[in-house]
């Protein structure tokens, strides 16, 4: 009996994807601390080019600690719908050398080119190939490593990267193969937060009993570290620690829900201005949600106060709904029991439970028994005039039209600011580069 073919996987990590799509549209920055993300009081970082990063400057940090540790930083407000057509061209590339692609987020992906190799070479060569083939093409740079199994390819391409210090940049290797039978070696200095799954919590637990690098956690054994975190946290753990993981790259993984969400610059403290934001958030999910060819079961509304508590509500509809008229008709229902008067500052619109689309009416079809047209905001009454409004988008622009409720108010596309208003907003200005 043959012995199973050894995978060959790569995880491909684009490097600061966001910073780096915008240098292409601002070659003048070259050399400079970036940053996108949003700059006012209540931004948040999207990411930081290697310059930022000498200065303790990191994504999820918040702007205004971001200004402190690097005062010239320039801030970029990001295009969230560009990086996502620039991940589409990547992922292009990737389709010319396999099918088999599991994207994890728009800037990574894993590749399983095990049966690539007898036309493009070893993994190494593939790497390599893939890598130029995006710096050549979309002026973009990435880090790619290579293993037998996700992930130690992930901690690979992490290795791969570019090096930063207080003094200087070093370019890291690019793409980095670990090969098989060397995993040990490279997994055991390792510090153990570097195993998925280590969070804080776990880390203190193991930190407790002497378990700082990813060799010591072995060195304890299975029984003891089960009894340390717990008996399925244990086994998952040890078998990574160990170099074990099987998991396939999936090819076919769904999107289980879609989103948006905003944090004002101001707070919201009446119940019609947070109606408008969820009418725009609603568009924005509507629209994805109809592009994916899906309907939704479930709808969520998250709500951050103005002293940081969150709240979620969702809500199940009697059919799905892949209308924002729809959607928001069913959360005006949680609408009515939330109070802003203590003021809001975030408000996010999510879908999940994905369902074919409910059969489309015509607009002759919506009357009701005495021939009169409906009113109800059902999710097939909307469906003609969403189509509609579709191809006006996709024709003239996403600001060809919108709902009217939403024109007096500001003009930004319903979640442009993921990461938090800009400087210009804080003060009532137009919106910031």
């Amino acid at each position: 009996m043959s012995s199973p073919t050894l995978r060959t996987i790569l995880h491909v990590d684009m490097d600061a994807f966001y910073v780096s799509v915008e240098m292409r549209r601002h070659p003048e920055l070259a050399g400079r601390p970036v940053v996108v993300g949003g700059s006012g009081a209540r931004g948040v970082v999207a990411a930081a080019n290697y310059e930022a990063r000498r200065y303790g400057v990191f994504s999820a940090m918040s702007s205004s600690k971001a200004r402190r540790l690097c005062p010239d930083a320039v801030f970029l407000s990001g295009d969230h719908s560009l990086y996502a057509e620039v991940s589409r061209q990547v992922h292009e590339i990737f389709a010319d050398f396999t099918p088999h692609i599991e994207p994890i987020a728009l800037d990574e992906a894993f590749l399983d080119v095990t049966g690539a190799r007898n036309l493009f070479g070893d993994g190494t060569t593939i790497g390599h190939l893939v890598r130029n083939r995006i710096t050549d093409e979309l002026e973009l740079p990435c880090s790619v490593g290579v293993a037998s199994s996700k992930f130690i390819a992930k901690l690979a391409s992490k290795r791969a990267k570019p090096i930063v210090s207080a003094g200087a940049i070093q370019p890291g290797p690019g793409v980095l193969e670990i090969v098989s039978g060397a995993e040990l070696e490279f997994l055991h200095p390792l510090p153990v937060q570097a195993l998925w799954g280590v969070g804080p919590v776990t880390f203190t637990k193991l930190e407790r009993i002497g378990v700082r690098r990813v060799g010591d956690l072995v060195a304890l054994g299975r029984d003891a570290l089960e009894v340390a975190v717990g008996r399925s946290a244990g086994r998952h753990l040890f078998d990574l620690a160990n170099g074990i993981d099987h998991r396939p790259v999936e090819s076919t993984r769904d999107v289980k829900s879609i989103s948006h969400e905003e944090t004002f610059a101001h707070d919201i403290t009446d119940r019609e201005s947070m109606r408008i934001e969820v009418v725009r958030l609603a568009e924005a999910v509507a629209t994805r949600l109809r592009r994916h060819g899906s309907a939704a079961r479930t709808i969520h509304l998250k709500v951050r106060f103005a002293n940081f508590e969150n709240i979620t509500r969702s809500i199940t509809p009697g059919s799905p709904v892949s209308s924002a008229p729809a959607l928001v008709r069913a959360l005006d229902e949680i609408l009515g029991a939330i109070d802003p008067s203590n003021g809001v500052r975030l408000v996010g619109v999510g879908v999940s439970g994905f369902v074919e689309p409910v059969e489309q009416l015509s607009l002759l079809d919506l009357t009701d028994e005495g021939g009169r047209r409906s009113t109800a905001d059902t999710d097939r009454d909307w469906s003609p005039a969403s189509s509609a409004v579709d191809r006006i988008r996709d024709r003239f622009g996403r600001d060809a039209i919108n709902p009217a409720s939403v024109l007096r108010d500001r003009g930004s596309n319903p979640g442009a600011r993921p990461w938090g208003p800009n400087e210009a907003d804080d003060a009532g200005g137009a919106e910031s580069v």
